[in-house]
């Protein structure tokens, strides 16, 4: 399939640059599959749109403010994006039975973190860049551009996520300084579930859940489970092979622990469905689930790249936003919905004015 089959244009003004002013006030587009029928609520009609018995699976991990802006000794500026900190890394999928993922940032333990740089001019090994109330050392670069940085601070981990900003999307326009938004941002880039820190960026799907909402699935008798998926900065980059084949998925890892296993166990024996909130939920549930659509739980990394014709084993119903015609998580919906429904869904989102991206509004896929 060619990398270019979902080639239409989004309107710079239906890019979303603020989340809606209320949280689950957002757009809901609701497609049933089989139907082919496409309906339109807000997000806060979730509950009466799923059944009594469905269990929702979502993803709890934290977005870190990992972007640091630095000086040079020539006072020239440096944006420098942290990654995470510096382990050895599995270059594939293992999962290990008792072992989930720490933190890829908040290890306040550690000082080496691996990092990508944005400046006007080049830099050098070992030169080191100030911030307030810290010292960036910039060690080594790999042939990825990644750099491995020392981060002298009393606290590493603590600094970061006081001095950094939100890693948001490129598409969401802010200022490289001081931004009257940041606050926000803080706030809403990040879902009320958010637990386990490591994300540098978020998991769109689980932005719109408030508390009224949450307790309104829970007296509807709708199930609720949490996996861990930090989330990288490859789930932006774009599909530049001429075909799906041709593309190298990123690498994330994740954690599936036991109650999620039970969870959907129950889910299956009740005749329930499994909903994924979001599409990285929706890769973990499928990374480690069998034939009988039972997730295995344990951590590892997947480098799953789900596109048609994907069987779903585990995921019954999806929930996510709308995403770049251009990427691999359109492609997901795609291997969900199909290529032509997922198509006219997208053009009467357009036609609806409905907003785009990961500030932007929901889409409920239901089989």
């Amino acid at each position: 399939m060619r990398s270019d089959t979902f080639a239409f244009e989004i309107p710079p003004e239906r890019i979303a640059q603020e989340p809606a002013a209320w949280r689950d006030e957002s757009r809901l587009m609701l497609v049933r599959r089989a139907a082919g029928a496409i309906e339109h609520h807000r997000f806060r009609d979730l509950p009466a749109l799923l059944s009594p018995g469905d269990l929702l699976v979502a993803n709890d991990t934290r977005v870190v403010p990992c972007r640091l802006f630095a000086t040079r000794a020539t006072g020239g500026r440096v944006e420098v994006f942290i990654l995470g900190a510096h382990e050895i890394r599995n270059s594939g999928f293992e999962l290990r039975e008792t072992e989930s993922p720490e933190s890829r940032i908040s290890k306040s333990e550690s000082r080496l973190y691996a990092a990508l740089t944005q400046s006007t001019g080049h830099l050098a090994e070992n030169e080191t860049l100030q911030l307030d109330g810290a010292t960036v050392t910039l060690l080594t670069k790999d042939s990825a551009g990644h750099w491995l940085v020392r981060i002298d601070a009393p606290d590493a981990g603590a600094f970061i996520e006081r001095a950094g900003k939100m890693p948001l999307p490129p598409y969401i326009r802010r200022e490289k300084g001081p931004d009257t938004r940041d606050a926000l941002d803080r706030e809403r880039y990040q879902t009320v579930f958010a637990r386990t820190p490591g994300a540098v960026a978020a998991p769109t799907a689980g932005l719109h859940f408030t508390p009224r909402v949450l307790e309104a699935l829970a007296a509807r008798g709708i199930g609720r489970a949490m996996l861990t998926l930090h989330v990288g900065p490859g789930t932006f980059r774009p599909l530049k092979a001429a075909t799906l084949a041709e593309h190298e998925m990123h690498a994330e890892g994740f954690s599936v622990p036991p109650a999620v296993e039970s969870a959907v166990r129950e889910c299956r024996a009740r005749a329930g469905r499994v909903v994924a909130v979001g599409t990285t939920t929706c890769r973990a549930l499928e990374t480690v689930s069998d034939e009988r659509g039972i997730p295995r739980a344990g951590g590892g990394e997947t480098r799953l790249f789900i596109n048609p014709p994907w069987r779903f084993r585990c995921t019954d119903a999806l929930l996510t936003n709308f995403h770049l015609p251009r990427s691999t998580l359109i492609f997901l919906v795609a291997a969900f919905l199909g290529i032509d429904l997922t198509r006219k869904a997208y053009l009467e989102a357009l036609a609806g004015e409905y907003r785009f991206f990961s500030y932007g509004d929901a889409m409920l896929c239901l089989p």
